[in-house]
């Protein structure tokens, strides 16, 4: 069973640990505020595309689990659906 099955934004869960949600802010919330628009999606796709290349390739990790949470905020950004 996939343990964020329920989850509804992409800022409300993190793959592999908690090291992120555990900060006063997330470092993409800030990277949202002093990027671009058009560099925060760069740097989302990047990601993506890191995430999915990696997979298989470094023991432990759920590096696809990572992809698709990089994708969800993508679609979130692009579809508007974020605070």
């Amino acid at each position: 069973m996939d343990k964020h099955a329920n989850v509804t934004r992409a800022d409300d869960m993190q793959v592999s640990g908690d090291h992120y949600k555990n900060m006063a802010i997330q470092p993409w919330e800030l990277m949202e505020m002093v990027l671009t628009h058009a560099e925060f999606v760069g740097y989302l796709k990047g990601n993506i595309i890191k995430y999915n290349l990696r997979a298989g390739r470094k023991d432990g990790s759920d590096d696809l689990g990572k992809a698709r949470h990089y994708m969800m905020k993508l679609k979130e950004i692009q579809n508007g659906n974020h605070p």
